[in-house]
């Protein structure tokens, strides 16, 4: 691991160790058990700049999962901390009983953007209240609380996303205001149409939903990820969604993209994760969050307008749309599509899936690689079985930040699956050491 020339004034070298012990004893005392904490010895990140991080013993890292795939551009991007600073210098927040031009122009850009005809836009401060806003509107506008949702989903915490999360292992009650019906298709690899084609993985997932409808009064809304974030960026073959798109529209059903992991140009191929299933038109809505605030809080739905006006009572976002969030977002969004990072995404992120699939191969714990741009899932496995492995994944976590890399976790499996997702500027170079990190780390496991 690198190191910075020498600590602080007023910092004596080696005092970190000490100072992030205290912290964790403050964090027992008054924060939830149920907060999770990376590593046996959880970590203090101090700083960053570009694509890498230093803790509070003053030891660098490179960043692969940059705050949960928030961190989208890069750390301390000169464009986002200056226009921050000068809107902190006139005004932080009104809220959204008084015109706001920061939100005004972000909504623009985004509604436009976002392939949605005569699109509206309703910014909040986070995912889960976005997923939260779109369940609101579809079963308003459809006067049905029933939902359709994938296996192995993630949407968020709250009481109503918790309730059609499709992983056990983030959903912690049953109870729910909705009722909710998973469907097939979400994980391309595993379950009972695993050894079809990819077209007749399609049709047989068609199937079940058409089989599933015919049981059931009429849903509001399916929501899914294109790319699962949580479950361990799993994914369906291009097309699923296209697929479910026809069925959903015969009967009026709506279709939500949750885009809060994979907009913005994170899978490289697409801007939108949508848009690999997009033959049939975008979805109703679409909800967004982490990337484009690059660590500011600032999440949304973008839906048609007679969805996003069927509500009849009057309503507001205390912090959602505030002007400080506004203007970090505008900064970002435009460096983001100036520099061509979801180029750079494909590029760099095509070179690394390929380098991590090469160790992989010479790896007996890893099931799979799998992903697009720079969202890519490392699969871990006893070997020779698909049991999960979820101490293999610890294990290869804690070796990775060892030598010197972040990484993530997830997976339906048991978090059984690494998480790879650095800011969408990482360069070649950049690539190349993580990936060389990750083998050894891999490799450790036997």
């Amino acid at each position: 691991m690198g190191l910075l020339p020498g600590p602080p004034a007023g910092r004596v070298r080696g005092a970190g160790a000490a100072v992030t012990k205290d912290l964790m004893g403050r964090h027992r005392g008054v924060l939830p058990d149920w907060l999770a904490l990376y590593y046996e010895d959880p970590l203090e990140i101090t700083h960053g700049e570009g694509r890498h991080v230093w803790d509070a013993e003053r030891k660098r890292y490179l960043d692969f999962f940059g705050g949960i795939l928030t961190t989208m551009t890069a750390h301390a991007l000169p464009e986002v901390t200056k226009a921050v600073s000068e809107q902190a210098g006139r005004i932080i927040h009104s809220s959204t009983l008084y015109l706001n031009r920061p939100m005004v122009e972000l909504a623009e850009r985004v509604a436009q953007l976002s392939g949605i005809p005569d699109a509206r836009v309703f910014f909040t401060t986070s995912g889960t209240e976005a997923n939260d806003t779109a369940l609101l509107l579809a079963t308003t506008y459809r006067r049905s609380n029933q939902i359709l949702a994938m296996r192995n989903s993630y949407h968020g915490r709250s009481f109503s996303t918790v309730g059609i999360t499709g992983n056990k292992g983030w959903s912690p009650t049953s109870l729910s205001p909705l009722q909710t019906l998973y469907v097939h298709g979400g994980v391309r690899t595993r379950g009972p149409y695993a050894a079809l084609s990819d077209d007749e993985f399609i049709a047989a997932c068609v199937d079940d939903l058409k089989d599933l409808l015919g049981h059931t009064r009429p849903p509001a809304a399916l929501i899914a990820e294109p790319i699962q974030g949580v479950g361990g960026f799993t994914s369906p073959p291009d097309g699923l969604y296209a697929a479910f798109r026809e069925v959903l529209q015969e009967r009026g059903v709506l279709w939500i993209a949750d885009e809060v992991q994979t907009g913005w140009g994170r899978t490289g191929d697409h801007f939108w994760g949508w848009q690999a299933h997009g033959q049939n038109g975008p979805p109703d809505m679409l909800t967004f969050a982490k990337g484009i605030g690059n660590g500011m809080s600032i999440g949304g739905v973008v839906a048609r307008a007679e969805i996003m006006n069927c509500l009849d009572s009057n309503s507001i976002s205390t912090f959602g749309g505030t002007q400080i969030t506004m203007a970090a977002g505008l900064a970002n969004l435009s460096y983001l599509l100036e520099h061509d990072l979801q180029g750079n995404a494909r590029r760099v992120g095509g070179l690394l899936l390929e380098r991590l699939r090469g160790v992989a191969a010479q790896v007996r714990e890893v099931r799979e690689v799998r992903g697009r741009g720079l969202m890519i899932g490392i699969e871990l496995t006893k070997p020779g079985t698909d049991e999960a492995d979820p101490e293999a994944a610890s294990a290869v976590l804690e070796a990775a930040r060892a030598g010197g890399l972040l990484i993530g976790k997830g997976g339906g499996h048991n978090t059984s699956a690494l998480r790879v997702a650095p800011p969408l500027s990482l360069t070649v170079a950049e690539a190349e050491e993580g990936a060389a990190i990750l083998e050894r780390a891999l490799r450790s496991l036997t």
